[in-house]
């Protein structure tokens, strides 16, 4: 790959659904995290 060549960046669409599943995986493990606390106390 050339310095000229143009970036390899991902569409808007792709990071959209990145940033999702980035919040999805947060949100499951704090409930996950909340279930745990739950169950041990």
């Amino acid at each position: 790959m050339l310095w000229s060549d143009p970036r390899d960046e991902p569409s808007q669409e792709a990071r959209e659904v990145l940033r999702r599943l980035r919040r999805t995986a947060l949100v499951l493990a704090l409930l996950a995290l909340a279930g745990a606390v739950l169950v041990l106390v």
